[in-house]
């Protein structure tokens, strides 16, 4: 398989989409590990897995619609293996496997067969104290935003995903990258206050355009960077109750052709009225309330 992601929004060939099926009981609320899930069983409404199989089934369907070759891990038993984006990432040409949190590190075996396919001469493996996840990696042409916490209370925070040390063993591979870190607020039980990952407050769509929640970062001048990069009126501003929806965290089939939530009825008529994109409505509703979207189901491998 020849490796291929220099962008979010290329064509896409082909990509793993996560595993819906026998997920295991939920966690308590002491043992969850991210905000959207703490929120969930707190309010009692963690979703099924009935609900989450509809989901992911009809995600596979629209990606399939689109001539997109769809791989799945390996099913482990009791165990859930909904997001896919951040057991590894595709940067160019090479895969990165992430130093995932202790609670899910049995998924990446589950990946052994898709591995193999890539071939280990174009896998990185980082060491152990770089502690990365792909949904904290955005690859934009020469940029790549990387998603992070430097609070000194970052071992405190289940939602801290990524530390400095990862970036900079990323700068060492990828030397040619502009590489743009993100600090991003963190908050373990509070999914209105913490960003979990960094696709959960800022996007990039088309060929210039994103989505960004502009209270999702630390600092106000990293908010301001983006808006700089791309455009002011280029960037789609999500409410406080959009993100929480987790309004950002679509997922692009191509530069005109993105998979969104069916209920994100203002941002997708912006997406289809002002920017003249295709907009795939599907239901993901259930998905959301365990912390991730679209994005977060995927792990893209190939696209133009």
């Amino acid at each position: 398989m020849n490796l291929n992601i220099t962008n979010e929004t290329g064509k896409l060939r082909s990509v793993v989409l996560g595993m819906p099926n026998s997920m295991g009981h939920p966690h308590s609320l002491e043992d969850s590990y991210d905000a959207k899930s703490y929120h969930s069983l707190a309010n009692g409404i963690y979703p099924t897995e009935e609900g989450i199989v509809h989901e992911m089934s009809e995600f596979e369907k629209v990606l399939r619609k689109h001539d997109v070759e769809v791989y799945r891990p390996g099913l482990i038993n009791d165990y859930n293996q909904v997001f896919a984006r951040d057991v590894a990432f595709v940067i160019d040409d090479k895969m990165i496997i992430s130093n995932i949190i202790q609670d899910r590190y049995d998924e990446q075996d589950a990946y052994r067969k898709i591995f193999a396919r890539v071939g280990w001469k174009k896998i990185i493996n980082l060491p152990d104290t770089a502690h990365i996840e792909g949904g904290d990696v955005i690859v934009w042409n020469d940029f790549l935003f990387i998603g992070t916490c430097f609070s000194e209370d970052y071992r405190n925070f289940k939602t801290a995903r990524t530390n400095e040390y990862a970036i900079e063993v990323l700068k060492e591979y990828f030397p040619k990258k502009r590489i743009i870190d993100l600090e991003l607020k963190k908050n373990d039980s509070d999914p209105f206050k913490g960003i979990l990952h960094l696709d959960c407050t800022f996007n990039p769509i088309g060929k210039d355009k994103c989505i960004i929640y502009k209270d999702g970062f630390v600092d106000e001048s990293d908010y301001r960077l983006l808006l700089d990069i791309f455009g002011e009126e280029n960037c789609f501003h999500v409410t406080q109750q959009e993100m929480f929806e987790m309004n950002p965290n679509i997922f692009s089939i191509s530069p005109e052709i993105v998979v969104s939530d069916s209920s994100f009825t203002r941002m997708n008529n912006h997406l289809r009225n002002e920017w003249g994109m295709t907009v795939e409505e599907i239901p993901y509703r259930e998905i959301s309330k365990m912390g991730g979207l679209l994005r977060c189901s995927t792990l893209p491998l190939v696209r133009e």
